[in-house]
């Protein structure tokens, strides 16, 4: 399996299990089932609400001997309503108590937005805070004091853009070392790459398949499917892969670390054995040419005009 080298040398391995939809009572066994096909990298976040799952699962492959925890590779995310600094201790202690961890090998700050705390999802605009009141370097300067102690081995963020990324530098004391975010050839976020290579940034690709399982009221019509891309079903015809295959192996082949999510057996086996796909450079130019700058998530769920959060203000106008 190939890894990717962060800033200090660590390893992380390119192709990881995603966890969000994933279903309770099924999410632990597709957990136990991947790393038993090979998979060392487990991506969670306590908004999924299947931690406690997960957690149970990893148990108990350690007390069997089935794999130790060195082996593994473990991100989870501060959740929204999290962000004052006073918060961030106890709610990755909380994550680390759910998953039965000592430490994480990463910890990303899940979103650029803010909300009051207890709020899972804000339905109206007291739910959030401005992040004038509660200011992006702020947080990240806990996630700094969580790591310093120990909780996590790595830090970074999720679904932030080049200046966002740019503030944490010249303010917070310390660039990200992970950057999560929607990456696929519908979005392939060049400028963002080259940005995260100049400063030893990693990026994780999410939706790399195009997330078609996400919730039906986040989906417009006239949604493309990047599993039904025309290009993308030639090159696995030709090559005798599937599609997803396909795109799994264009965000490896980047030096990105891809999260697909599945449950099933026989989908977590594919998706694995995409790692040994060889795309041709003419292939990588085609799905170049697919770019179409769709987002599949938009953001506009954030959207709260009155705190400042609008899809301008959480994109930055970068695409």
């Amino acid at each position: 399996m190939k890894k990717l080298v962060l800033a200090n040398g660590d390893l992380l391995p390119a192709l990881g299990l995603g966890t969000w939809k994933a279903e309770p009572g099924l999410v632990g066994q597709a957990v136990q089932t991947a790393i038993r096909l090979g998979y060392r990298h487990i991506d969670c976040a306590k908004i999924y609400g299947n931690e406690a799952e997960i957690g149970a699962a990893l148990a108990e492959m350690f007390s069997s001997g089935e794999v130790r925890r060195d082996e593994l590779w473990i991100t989870s995310k501060l959740w929204n309503d999290a962000h004052q600094p006073a918060h961030v201790l106890p709610t990755l202690q909380k994550t680390l108590s759910d998953l039965q961890l000592e430490y994480l090998d990463l910890y990303l700050v899940h979103w650029p937005v803010a909300f009051r705390h207890g709020v899972l999802y804000p339905e109206q605009t007291s739910d959030t805070v401005p992040l004038a009141q509660i200011p992006l370097v702020d947080t990240w300067r806990a996630m700094q004091e969580v790591h310093r102690q120990g909780l996590t081995r790595h830090i970074g963020v999720a679904n932030f853009t080049r200046r966002k990324l740019q503030l944490l530098i010249d303010q917070g004391g310390q660039a990200p070392e992970v950057n999560q975010l929607e990456l696929h050839p519908y979005l392939q976020q060049w400028p963002m790459l080259e940005f995260c290579q100049q400063h030893h940034i990693l990026l994780t690709g999410y939706a790399p398949l195009g997330s078609a399982g996400r919730p039906e009221h986040l989906k417009p019509a006239d949604e493309p499917v990047l599993l039904q891309d025309p290009a993308i079903i030639s090159i696995a015809t030709r090559l005798g892969v599937t599609p997803a295959q396909v795109l799994i192996q264009w965000g490896i082949a980047r030096g990105v670390s891809v999260i697909p999510k599945s449950v099933r057996p026989e989908r977590l086996a594919e998706n694995f054995a995409a790692a040994q796909v060889q795309l041709t450079a003419t292939d990588l130019q085609q799905i170049k040419g697919l770019e179409r700058h769709r987002r599949y998530f938009t953001g506009q769920f954030w959207t709260f005009p009155e705190h400042n959060y609008t899809t301008e203000t959480l994109w930055d106008g970068e695409n």
